[in-house]
């Protein structure tokens, strides 16, 4: 009750004004009811569990005048579709990750996450205080779509190998499970990415179907059990630092809403942002220990492997640029912010972890 109470208070204070005393709200507040397509399946409750913060934030605050239903991935919409849907208003919003819709606009992946791009902090303060969040709106007007930052999974694994991967030439030829820019950038590398859902996984990597399965981390990937098929677990996720995970809102859809119930939305999304990544920050290390217990191994990606899909990833940005000056334009922003913030990151945070490492350690 005390958090319905905040909640009430915070979205209604954020719309202008005091808030008012509850009888007043109930007097005043229409009904609206929405549809939610998701792009993740309920079997994936981290990723899922974003839109159900969503749902439930904004009920609270209107005390149960808003309220969003929600479709798992496949259920209404399949899941590389909600872009479209939001757009059509089949929906009245969607909770995807833009890098699905890669072969739409390329652009789109810096809504979510890039090659090479920002971490988890640095893109929440580029969206917030950066350019990034403005930008990503005026690409996603063409679309009559209004996003929302709702999620992030913070850095990813880069993903489960049946052999290893000591050079670059151990990627030609490569069948990898992968989505978006990393796709691209693969193939680039002379990789074959395949399609395959992430339920058939397992069973793509056991029949051979498969040499790699790249899904996000050690909370999300035990589950999966790939762990018996593909013991090799490569590190880091070099395709995206973080990948924010966004709620596509139909514009007219969110234009119909009181003022009062935008400035809702706007709030649970910020909720569900951070409890999306408490949730994996808290889980990844136990998952981490456990799947290391039952046989995988950690592997980094060598630096020459590395460097290779780094320079893949700068070739790639080139050519999109100069395909698309809105792509340019969003590539230019986040990376002039990237290097700014890095080297504030390593003098402070870097550093501050490399010392809670190290302090007591032999040799510390």
């Amino acid at each position: 009750m005390q958090r319905r109470a905040f909640l009430k208070q915070a979205a209604l204070g954020a719309a202008g004004g005091a808030a008012l005393a509850a009888p007043a709200i109930a007097q005043e507040a229409p009904t609206v009811t929405w549809r939610l397509a998701s792009s993740f399946p309920s079997e994936s409750p981290t990723l899922f569990a974003g839109a159900e913060d969503v749902a439930r934030y904004v009920s609270e605050v209107t005390d149960g005048h808003f309220a969003i239903e929600i479709f798992p991935a496949g259920d209404l919409v399949q899941p590389g579709q909600v872009l479209e849907a939001v757009q059509h208003r089949v929906v009245d919003c969607g909770h995807t990750a833009s890098t699905r819709y890669f072969d739409i606009d390329p652009a789109l992946s810096f809504d979510a996450g890039v090659p090479f791009g920002l971490n988890t902090r640095q893109m929440n303060a580029w969206m917030s205080q950066g350019e990034g969040l403005a930008l990503t709106r005026v690409l996603f007007d063409k679309y009559n779509i209004m996003n929302f930052p709702c999620g992030y999974t913070g850095a990813q694994m880069g993903g489960w190998f049946r052999g290893e991967v000591k050079t670059v030439d151990d990627l030609r030829g490569l069948k990898v499970k992968a989505s978006g820019f990393a796709r691209h950038v693969l193939s680039r590398l002379g990789a074959t990415p395949v399609d395959v859902p992430v339920a058939e996984s397992y069973a793509a990597l056991e029949q051979g179907a498969v040499d790699a399965v790249a899904w996000v981390g050690p909370y999300d990937d035990e589950s999966l059990a790939l762990y018996k098929v593909a013991r090799n677990y490569y590190f880091p996720g070099w395709w995206a630092g973080t990948l924010q995970l966004s709620l596509y809102v139909n514009q007219d859809a969110y234009d119909e809403l009181p003022k009062p119930y935008q400035s809702a939305l706007a709030l649970a999304c910020r909720m569900a942002s951070a409890n999306m990544i408490a949730k994996y920050d808290a889980g990844n290390p136990d998952a981490l220990r456990r799947l290391v217990s039952r046989g995988a191994q950690l592997k980094a990606f060598p630096k020459p492997v590395l460097q290779a899909c780094y320079d893949a990833s700068l070739a790639a940005y080139k050519d999109l640029s100069a395909k698309d000056p809105m792509f340019k334009k969003l590539y230019d922003s986040m990376v002039a912010f990237r290097d700014k913030e890095v080297p504030w990151f390593r003098v402070a945070e870097g550093s501050y972890d490399a010392m809670i490492a190290t302090l007591g350690q032999p040799g510390g």
